[in-house]
């Protein structure tokens, strides 16, 4: 009888301690800061004897 007690006891105990998690939302809006700094350069060269080739008076094509 006793230990049935100490059983019934400790499942009330952790039944009774169930933790409660809440999902609200914040005060203030989310800020995302991104200091990002992207620098991009393209360089094109062609000499002017590959334009002489391709151009349409050289007759390649």
């Amino acid at each position: 009888m006793h230990r049935q007690l100490v059983i019934f006891t400790l499942a009330a105990l952790l039944l009774s301690c169930s933790p409660t998690v809440k999902v609200e939302p914040p005060d203030e809006p989310i800020t995302i800061n991104l200091n990002v700094k992207i620098e991009h350069e393209i360089r094109v060269k062609v000499d002017k004897e590959l334009e002489d080739v391709f151009s349409e008076d050289s007759g390649l094509f």
